[in-house]
C-alpha cells in the first residue's frame, strides 16, 4: 500500500522529531511522524530531567516525552507507531518503506536518535533480560536489595547508578579509566552515595551465571589481573551509536556514522534533513535536539515553498 499525500515525513519520535513535527504541522504542512519505539526517545530513560527550560523543579523523562507528543498532536501532526525498513530516492521524492506500507514525501527529516552500545563480551546477549539491562529506570525494581554493577563513566552511567542505589543493596561502577567523564554535579552525588563504589581501570571480560547473572569476570587494564565479582545485575552504559544503518548509502556520514549536516540541518541530499543525536557534532541534550528539530522543520518548509 502506497500513500503519497505527505509533504514532510519525520523518522523518530524523540525531542528532535516531536519538535520538528510540531513546527512543520503548525506551519500547515501535511506531516507524518513515524516511531518504532517509545515516544520521547532516550529521554524517557531519565528518571528526573533537571536541565530542560521551563521546568525549574525538574520533570520525569516519560512525562516530558508525553507532553512533547501532546503539544505536537495539538497542531494535527499525524503519528504512526511503525518501523522504517527502507528509504529510496525517487527523483525529488523520497519513498519511506515501513513494515506495513510505503509513504511518499517531498521532504524527509531524520531524527532516529541513537542506540546504546553493547560491550560485546561473552554472556551479554545470553543474559539479556536475565540480569543484563541497558535501562535502570526500566528494570531497577527487579533488583531490590540485590548487588548490581554499572559499566561506564559518563553522565548516563552515573545517572543509572544513582537511580539503582535507591533499590539495590550495593552499586559498583566499573570504569576502564581512572577518572570519570560525567559532569561534576553527578560525580559529587555519586561519590557522596554510601551505596556506590568504584572499580577503576577495569573492564568486564565476561558475564557469567545461569539461568540468570551470578557474577562478572573482570580484567584490570593496567595489570591484566583477572578477578570475579558477584552480582545479580549488569547495567551497561558505555555510550551510544547513531541509528543510521538504513541511510548509510543515502546521505553522507562521518567516520563514526553520524549524519553530516550544515547549520540548516541539510544533509548531502536535497530535501533530506537530520536533527538530534543522529547528527554530526550533536550535543546529545534534549534541548539541543529540540532546537535541531525546529531548525530542520523551518528549512524544510522553505524548501517546499521554493519548489
Amino acid at each position: 500500500m502506497v500513500e503519497n499525500n505527505f509533504e514532510v515525513i519525520i523518522i523518530g519520535g524523540g525531542p528532535a522529531g516531536l519538535t520538528a513535527g510540531m513546527y512543520a504541522s503548525r506551519a500547515g504542512l501535511n506531516t507524518l511522524l513515524i516511531e518504532k519505539g517509545v515516544f520521547g526517545g532516550q529521554i524517557t530513560n531519565a528518571e528526573h530531567v533537571e536541565n530542560f527550560p521551563g521546568f525549574p523543579q525538574g520533570i520525569s523523562g516519560i512525562e516530558l516525552g508525553d507532553l512533547m507528543r501532546e503539544q505536537a498532536e495539538k497542531y494535527n501532526l499525524k503519528i504512526e507507531s511503525d518501523e522504517v525498513t527502507g528509504i529510496e530516492i525517487q527523483g525529488n521524492d523520497k519513498a519511506i518503506k515501513t513494515t506495513s506500507r510505503t509513504y511518499i514525501t517531498k521532504a524527509l527529516i531524520l531524527a532516529g536518535g541513537s542506540n546504546r552500545k553493547k560491550l560485546g563480551v561473552p554472556g551479554e546477549n545470553t543474559f539479556l533480560g536475565k540480569g543484563v539491562s541497558y535501562c535502570a529506570t526500566c528494570d531497577s525494581a527487579f533488583f531490590r536489595d540485590m548487588p548490581v554493577v554499572v559499566v561506564g563513566g559518563g553522565d548516563a552511567a552515573l545517572t543509572e547508578a544513582l537511580h539503582l542505589s535507591k533499590h539495590a543493596s550495593s552499586v559498583t561502577v566499573i570504569h576502564r579509566r581512572h577518572e570519570l567523564r560525567a559532569t561534576r554535579i553527578l560525580q559529587e552525588r555519586a561519590f557522596a552515595d554510601s551505596k556506590i563504589r568504584f572499580l577503576w581501570s577495569t573492564t568486564i571480560a565476561a558475564i557469567e551465571g545461569g539461568p540468570t547473572v551470578k557474577q562478572v569476570k573482570l580484567e584490570n587494564v593496567q595489570t591484566g589481573r583477572i578477578s570475579h565479582l558477584e552480582t545479580a545485575g549488569v547495567f551497561i552504559s558505555v555510550g551510544f551509536e547513531p541509528a543510521t544503518e538504513l541511510i548509510k548509502n543515502i546521505v553522507t556520514l562521518d567516520e563514526i556514522g553520524h549524519v553530516v549536516t550544515n547549520e540548516k540541518m541539510e544533509t548531502s541530499v536535497t530535501g533530506i534533513y537530520a536533527a538530534g543525536d543522529i547528527r554530526h557534532n550533536s550535543a546529545r541534550q534534549a534541548i539541543t535536539a529540540a532546537g535541531d528539530g525546529a531548525t530542520a522543520a523551518i528549512n524544510a518548509q522553505k524548501y517546499l515553498t521554493e519548489r
